[in-house]
């Protein structure tokens, strides 16, 4: 029962100690939806790399026009990489996975997604509905990549991972309406 005990409350704490280990500023992003927006906090001093490659993308004006492509509700929501047509967008080159920082895959956080290949990232990401344990890193187990949280707007996750979805072509978990990527534009500290 103890034991119990304390793993809840070390699960529901673990956001509130992340956020007191990093020291701001962090740089802070919006993504602007077509159901909201969902402000996040980018951890520069955990994922150096990663949260680099995704202001590039940022600043570049990229994922303006964008889908939410993946949708899989009590798990995450997956977006950056392809158009309201189903197209795969072109990306930038592979980085590094940083996910040896350990920092954890909990409800709210955002993680890039990849190939089977740790360092295969580009522009695609996805935010964690849901605490993924089984995503982190672990001796002889690559995880992928925390680099941010949300910091705004976590009920909009909710509500888009709550969207029906369908098979596309050969893709499951697709909306069966398109939940665009407006714009994401970096916001004051």
């Amino acid at each position: 029962m103890l034991k119990s005990f304390l793993l809840c409350l070390s699960i529901l704490l673990s956001p509130a100690l992340v956020a007191e280990e990093t020291n701001l500023p962090n740089p802070q992003v919006v993504i602007k939806t077509s159901d909201g927006d969902i402000t996040l906090r980018l951890f520069h001093d955990k994922s150096p790399v990663t949260v680099d490659n995704f202001l590039s993308y940022v600043d570049s004006g990229y994922y303006n026009g964008t889908i939410f492509h993946r949708v899989i509700s009590n798990f995450m929501i997956q977006g950056g990489g392809f158009l309201r047509d189903m197209s795969k967008k072109a990306s930038g080159d592979p980085i590094v996975n940083e996910s040896k920082n350990r920092v954890p895959n909990l409800r709210g956080t955002i993680a890039m997604a990849r190939t089977n290949d740790p360092d295969s990232a580009t522009s695609q990401f996805y935010i964690n509905q849901r605490t993924n344990q089984a995503l982190d890193w672990a001796p002889g187990h690559e995880g992928y990549t925390v680099f941010g949280e949300v910091t705004q707007g976590m009920d909009i996750v909710d509500f888009i991972a709550s969207a029906p979805t369908a098979k596309v072509g050969r893709m499951g978990d697709v909306p069966v309406k398109p939940i665009m990527i407006k714009e994401v534009v970096r916001v004051g500290l």
